[in-house]
């Protein structure tokens, strides 16, 4: 029964007003609304590309990609001019690994003979990619601004077992711009799952990187193209910002 004099509960969320920009895209054009739209930076952390951070510490030549990170920072500005929503998406495991299955550690870790998930590198750096540990820290280039989100995983997928998906779908965000590292690995696996969820998805070819030989990104760019949604540049990105802002 209803009770009397209290005020009613509303579930109506009034839509917000589209916002249609269109923009040269492979295989086609393609059109989005920026009031529905995020982008998204996936893992431009210090573990991955300063040179004291993990990857770089085993062997691995972070140049591909520090290369973005102007990049990125550009694109970042001019979506929050525009009006779409900034998201940092990080790895930010927790520091007993108590997530972590013996089978995705003992891969990461190479059967037990290298660093891995939380475990100390460097003194004074905290664990490997522990959330709020210097690791798991965007490179000092990259800092997010008031009305930005991050958003941390511990997996290759950004949309596997955290809360993204249900901040997306808070903010009525049902198209998502694919930007940051690498993007073999976690661009991909997060591209896909979002692709699985019914998200529109746009990869931005050279706001992308990997340390994979060239070969791997053009077949990546090849599915997505294929299968998943487009491929764009950069340029024709902050085009498309700029006639919005304007």
């Amino acid at each position: 029964m209803p009770v009397k004099d209290l005020p009613v509960l509303s579930f109506a969320r009034p839509p917000a007003a589209p916002h249609l920009v269109s923009f040269p895209a492979a295989p086609q054009h393609a059109e989005i609304d920026l009031a529905r739209t995020a982008l998204l930076v996936i893992d431009m952390q210090k573990d991955f590309l300063h040179p004291d951070g993990w990857f770089p510490r085993l062997g691995f030549d972070p140049t591909p990609l520090t290369a973005i990170v102007p990049k990125l920072d550009v694109l970042a500005k001019a979506a929050r001019r525009a009006g779409v929503q900034v998201i940092w998406l990080n790895w930010g495991v927790r520091a007993d690994r108590a997530e972590l299955s013996p089978m995705l550690i003992a891969k990461a870790s190479a059967g037990g003979t290298r660093p891995v998930y939380a475990d100390t590198l460097v003194p004074g750096h905290g664990g490997i990619l522990v959330a709020s540990e210097w690791g798991a820290e965007l490179v000092d280039e990259l800092v997010p601004e008031a009305g930005d989100l991050v958003v941390h995983k511990h997996r290759l997928s950004g949309f596997y077992d955290n809360d993204l998906d249900s901040i997306l779908r808070n903010r009525g965000i049902d198209t998502l711009i694919f930007s940051g590292t690498n993007t073999d690995r976690c661009v991909f696996s997060t591209l896909c799952d979002a692709n699985f969820r019914g998200y529109g998805c746009l990869m931005v070819e050279d706001a992308c990187a990997t340390g994979s030989p060239a070969s791997v990104s053009e077949a990546i760019h090849y599915l997505v193209r294929l299968t998943y949604g487009v491929t764009l540049t950069s340029d024709d990105l902050l085009a498309a910002f700029a006639s919005a802002s304007a």
